[in-house]
């Protein structure tokens, strides 16, 4: 609470929301440290951001993990670095919420163990666990599991805390990623709610609680929402997911007290909406986007989470999220929001466009329960189509200057940021790989292996026989089992999936007239070439943002070129295979995670190695400098978020094919 004390608080009429912000890199240690500072400067909750091998069951060993190793949060591998992640703070007194969804029974495992070593009563532990595996097939990509098999360990999660954690959220229904992903607002209340109907009817269908113990339950339920540069719609939209979920947990459930039907959110504002162009407009944006889910007290946020100025450049410094968190603490404690009631209550803007988003959302959340929920929706592509086709017409209203974006496609003569003349963002050091796996080999050594295995045994028998993983998990975690063991137990029973891309469905969607000349140019180097002109999109490592992939598959496939694209998280090897089989014309790499350079390095030593002349473009959060080191390996082009104009990009690319013929332009 920094110098603010708890008394002056009581002075404020309203209390405000849960100060966080999100953070975690590197190692266990830096991100304690990270977490003791800013909680030192007022901030009053955890928000952990975990490494992509901890978050898909990995460890930092494992193949499918190398470059990714402490890249976008902080790296799990067993309990002792969750007891150096929270060295010095009281868990007690700690809300923490912890971003992580295939692997959240392990993880809150991990923290249910330290507790117990901290001598901290499971009653008293507050916080939240995302654990909403849905929207993972549709955006983040992060799931290992078929969506039936997961969403039974989202249900074992719910029904350990309803009996042991009753103060902790055990899963957060995420809105977040799915407007990331392109969804419309409509499109995110109805898929949300539709995430969130599954989620209760698989607890109740298992029978996990009574039914005495159900309305506790859906007590516990929160959601997790992007707020977005809509100012008025976001507030509408606030309203309307609380009155579409008040509607839901009485007319579904038959939950009678109106406390235990509230619609609690935190928040984290629009990240994927920072640009790269003017980075300083986008303090403006977050505090902007804030305001939308702060001004209403009837629906206020409960807590948010504010991302830094420059994400859209790299991970933000210790600065950079103290400025993100001093937006937060003005916004409460200098202006007058907290002393006055809602003061959109009876507005007739706010009431006529939140009940239009209610009836468009009910309309849509009424097609994929007439599909049978979520689940089949997802596994038929259905949910994932819908925001691929979404997220174009969003990108098209950028190009064409319909939707303005400011430093982007308007108002781009700009003075030199003062805050950019020096690298502005954290690059995490090459040799934290490195590290984390000698300090694994060396746990792997001290623990008892026969107790491991007993353990592990424990754990799979428990699945197999639809138990609760809860239980044998923290025996796991007790045992010094580590996060690439549990995954892959739980591997050996549920298996592995691949959802669909959402762009295969509308591969045959070509609109004659979009980009003509492209498909006009597109057609003579086909001719030329005796076949048509072939693209490759992969995705090398564990990364999941796959919506530029997505596009670029789309725009290129509307442009006349044949595309493959197999989805996310392929190893580098399974890229070289796949080109050596296809010969494309030319292959792009997409990679968000910042581990860009190994895996770039890999899949260009594994085409040389083939002997495969194959022009390689790559496209990502990729600082300057490392641009440099692309080129040097070989990438004839690089293009970060600044670069928006698809069909420039498809030009390009036409570029480079043109190239390889050697004898003038198409």
């Amino acid at each position: 609470m920094g110098n603010l004390t708890r008394a002056t608080l009581k002075n404020v009429r309203q209390p405000p929301w849960i100060f966080r912000t999100y953070a975690g890199y590197s190692t266990a240690e830096e991100s304690n440290r990270l977490f003791r500072n800013n909680l030192a400067k007022g901030q009053t909750g955890l928000s952990i951001a975990f490494d992509l091998p901890t978050q898909t069951g990995y460890d930092c060993d494992h193949p499918a993990a190398r470059g990714e190793v402490g890249k976008v949060g902080v790296p799990i591998s067993h309990i002792g670095d969750m007891r150096a992640l929270m060295s010095g703070i009281a868990l007690s007194d700690m809300n923490t919420s912890m971003t992580i969804n295939a692997t959240a029974p392990w993880l809150l495992a991990l923290y249910a163990a330290v507790a117990d070593e901290q001598g901290v009563a499971r009653g008293q532990l507050k916080g939240t666990t995302q654990n909403d595996i849905i929207k993972e097939y549709l955006s983040r990509g992060t799931y290992i599991f078929p969506p039936a098999q997961s969403l039974k360990l989202t249900a074992d999660v719910i029904a350990f805390c309803a009996r042991e954690m009753p103060k902790w959220n055990p899963v957060n229904v995420c809105s977040y990623h799915l407007q990331e992903a392109g969804a419309t607002h409509v499109e995110e209340i109805a898929f949300t709610l539709a995430a969130a109907i599954a989620i209760l009817d698989a607890v109740r269908g298992e029978g996990a609680v009574s039914d005495a113990e159900f309305p506790g339950v859906v007590s516990r339920i929160s959601f997790f929402v992007n707020a977005g540069m809509k100012f008025i719609t976001e507030i509408c939209k606030m309203q309307a997911f609380a009155d579409l979920w008040d509607e839901i947990c009485r007319e579904r459930y038959g939950v009678q007290d109106a406390e235990k039907r509230r619609f609690r959110y935190g928040v984290q504002v629009n990240s994927l909406g920072l640009t790269e162009q003017q980075p300083e407009n986008n303090a403006h944006r977050i505090l902007i986007e804030m305001l939308g889910v702060v001004l209403s007290k009837n629906n206020r946020a409960r807590a948010i989470q504010l991302p830094a100025w420059n994400e859209a450049l790299g991970l933000p410094r210790p600065w950079d999220q103290q400025w993100s968190l001093r937006m937060q603490q003005i916004l409460a404690f200098e202006t007058d929001i907290l002393d006055y009631d809602d003061i959109f209550a009876g507005s007739h803007e706010i009431g006529r466009r939140t009940e239009e988003l209610k009836r468009a959302a009910r309309d849509e959340l009424g097609v994929v329960v007439n599909m049978g929920g979520a689940i089949p929706a997802v596994e038929s592509g259905h949910m994932k189509q819908r925001l691929v086709q979404s997220n174009s017409a969003r990108l098209k209203a950028i190009e064409n200057g319909e939707a303005i974006i400011v430093g982007v496609n308007a108002y781009q003569e700009s003075e030199t940021s003062e805050l950019s003349v020096e690298q502005a963002f954290v690059s995490v050091k090459d040799d934290v790989e490195y590290s984390q796996c000698e300090k694994l080999k060396a746990w792997r050594r001290k623990r008892n292996a026969a107790f491991v295995r007993e353990s592990l045994e424990r754990l799979k028998q428990t699945v197999r026989l639809g138990g609760n993983v809860m239980g044998p998990s923290i025996d796991c975690a007790k045992a010094g089992v580590t996060t690439g063991e549990w995954g892959q137990a739980l591997r050996e029973v549920l298996n592995d999936y691949r959802a669909p891309t959402g762009v295969i469905v509308l591969a045959n969607s070509r609109s004659e007239s979009e980009a003509l000349a492209l498909r006009q140019r597109a057609e003579r180097l086909s001719e030329r070439l005796g076949t048509d002109v072939r693209l490759m999109i992969g995705k090398p490592g564990l990364d999941g943002h796959s919506n530029g992939a997505e596009q670029i598959a789309l725009r290129a496939m509307q442009c006349g070129m044949e595309v493959r694209y197999d989805g996310i998280r392929l190893t580098p090897a399974q890229i070289v295979d796949s080109a050596r089989a296809l010969r494309p014309h030319v292959l792009g790499l997409s990679i968000l995670s910042g581990s860009h350079v190994p895996l770039v390095r890999e899949v260009m030593a594994g085409l040389r190695k083939e002997d495969l002349d194959i022009p390689v473009v790559v496209g990502g959060i990729i600082p300057p400098e490392d641009v440099h080191i692309l080129k040097q390996l070989g990438v004839r082009r690089v293009y970060t978020p600044k670069d928006f104009q698809l069909n420039r990009i498809i030009a390009e690319l036409l570029d480079e094919v043109e190239s390889g013929l050697g004898d003038g332009a198409a």
